[in-house]
């Protein structure tokens, strides 16, 4: 990081480290609404790469120097890289804003982007916390994960395919893993229960 993150007496949550199943390391988060943004950028296709602050923009503004690190960075498939800012419930401050400007036309000149992320749809964040518990590679290993294309080929009820494989308990982790990895796909803005449809993900069924 380039700067480091305050810890504020008082908050209920305080910088952390997120390990990220992308890169598999950790990166650095100094908000709750930053470390939602995190997971649902690991958990992104798109992303191969995920870094906290790593770099910093410096320019003059009414001649002072006006400096502004975003809070995160992503690299993507296509070489790109993607700047990010969260912004919390009440919105982006009149400054964050005004840097947001700035930063968005300097990232395209360089042909990468700049999102200023406001809060996502709290039923997705709730499915996809519940799926990044078991983001861990550890949760592919086993007879399931071959046996989870062909029992979800057609859209069914997860429980049903769960109940015809074995043991639930041995079970479950390898259909969430797969939920978190794309394998399998299901309707996140929906909440996530035992009798939701899932289905093999697009991509994958094209492969097959």
């Amino acid at each position: 990081m380039v700067r480091p993150f305050p810890v504020r007496p008082g908050r209920r949550v305080a910088p952390g480290w997120w390990w990220s199943s992308t890169s598999g390391r950790l990166v650095a988060y100094g908000s709750g609404v930053m470390r939602t943004q995190l997971m649902l950028l690991d958990r992104d296709p798109a992303v191969v790469a995920l870094a906290c602050r790593p770099v910093e923009l410096v320019w003059r503004e009414d001649g002072k120097a006006v400096g502004h690190a975003p809070q995160l960075m992503a690299r993507l498939q296509d070489g790109s890289g993607l700047l990010l800012d969260c912004a919390g419930r009440s919105g982006p401050s009149a400054r964050l804003a005004a840097r947001a400007r700035v930063v968005a036309a300097a990232a395209k000149a360089a042909g990468w982007s700049y999102r200023l992320a406001g809060p996502p749809d709290p039923v997705v964040v709730a499915n996809v916390r519940w799926l990044a518990g078991y983001r861990h590679p550890r949760y592919a290993a086993g007879p399931w994960m071959p046996a989870l294309a062909e029992v979800f080929a057609s859209p069914r009820p997860a429980v049903e395919a769960v109940q015809g494989l074995g043991d639930p308990i041995a079970v479950w982790p390898a259909v969430f893993h797969a939920l978190w990895s794309g394998v399998l796909r299901v309707r996140l803005e929906e909440p996530l229960h035992e009798r939701a449809v899932v289905s093999v993900a697009r991509q994958e069924a094209d492969a097959a």
